[in-house]
């Protein structure tokens, strides 16, 4: 037989005994803001990858680059569109101005595509990811198979300086 007090507190625990629901309100209006957050910025998406291998060098030109045919250089390695091409050293040792195996890659229809396919030369583009301790000779071997692979504009991929540079404190010195 249960004591009165055991009774008592059986019927307090049964009567304060509440269902845990989960309430879904606030999960909604943090992923609502969420969105909303990610759909704002996400115009200002970098259209130039970037690989942890290249240190990119610095400029002060503020407009963004647009998406094109990339070949990276980093301090070992040749890539094309992410694909291993060669290494520098063997770009270092070919004798002809033009790399072979760098202006068969860029001759593949695949690479080109469609659109880009229908350009004229002086049209289509190309951008050149290279780290910044590589030898000029290296990217000028880079540029003129670009060029002989049909492609009439080169840019130079670079990473925007915090601060423009002040010319009246240069031209002080």
């Amino acid at each position: 037989m249960m004591s009165s007090r055991a009774r008592r507190m059986l019927e307090h625990h049964l009567r304060n005994k509440a269902a845990g629901d989960l309430n879904l309100i606030p999960m909604i209006d943090i992923l609502s803001v969420l969105v909303s957050f990610l759909l704002i910025y996400s115009t200002e998406v970098e259209v130039v990858q970037n690989s942890k291998g290249i240190e990119i060098p610095q400029s002060i030109v503020t407009t963004k680059p647009r998406e094109t045919v990339v070949v990276m250089l980093t301090k070992d390695e040749v890539f094309v569109q992410g694909e291993r091409i060669s290494t520098i050293a063997e770009l270092k040792a070919s004798a002809d101005p033009i790399f072979a195996p760098l202006r068969d890659a860029l001759k593949r229809p695949m690479l080109i595509g469609r659109r880009m396919a229908e350009r004229d030369l002086a049209e289509r583009e190309i951008t050149v990811m290279g780290d910044k301790s590589l030898p000029y000779e290296v990217l000028k071997k880079v540029m003129a198979t670009c060029t002989d692979a049909d492609f009439g504009k080169i840019s130079l991929a670079t990473v925007q300086k915090d601060k423009p540079a002040d010319m009246t404190k240069l031209q002080a010195r």
